[in-house]
């Protein structure tokens, strides 16, 4: 009896710190890849300074000019590369899905707010922390929700520039 109850216990205190968690994985897992692994693609088309970024979306052929092939993928709303910060505070360029986690809709993507540096999803008035690569919910419904934007691999190469990828 005293097991079981100690069990539940357990359980119990264990049950809050599992609710608090983000979920970063909401939306489909589309693939993504986008090679900007030379230093010319990364200087074209990559970020370079603090809350500077740039839009991928194969579809709606995002940007304009950049070069897609057959081995590009920009996941399930686009890509959203953006020049924050690593876990130092020295800059980091960092990727997400443009898709708001909350409307769950490749067609409602959040843009930046170039006051605060967070993405904003106008339909649902979410807002989400980039600048630190979490992608986690700051207001909104998001919060309430507790999911936040998905957040891609970004890779450095020796050829000076960096891929993003989900793998």
């Amino acid at each position: 009896m005293k097991n079981i109850l100690y069990m539940m216990l357990l359980v119990a205190c264990m049950l809050p710190v599992g609710c608090d968690k983000i979920n970063n994985e909401s939306l489909p897992n589309y693939p993504v890849r986008i090679d900007l692994g030379e230093y010319g693609k990364w200087n074209t088309y990559g970020v370079h300074s603090l809350g500077e970024y740039r839009i991928f979306n194969r579809e709606k052929g995002l940007p304009s000019n950049f070069p897609y092939n057959v081995n590009t993928y920009t996941g399930f709303g686009g890509v959203l590369l953006f020049m924050g910060q690593d876990m130092y505070g020295s800059p980091a360029p960092l990727a997400f899905d443009l898709a708001c986690p909350v409307e769950h809709n490749a067609d409602v993507t959040v843009t930046i707010d170039s006051d605060n540096l967070d993405a904003y999803c106008a339909k649902c008035k979410s807002r989400y922390d980039v600048i630190t690569g979490l992608g986690g919910p700051k207001s909104g419904m998001a919060i309430d929700r507790k999911v936040g934007l998905n957040i891609y691999k970004v890779r450095s190469t020796v050829n000076g520039g960096y891929i993003i990828s989900n793998y």
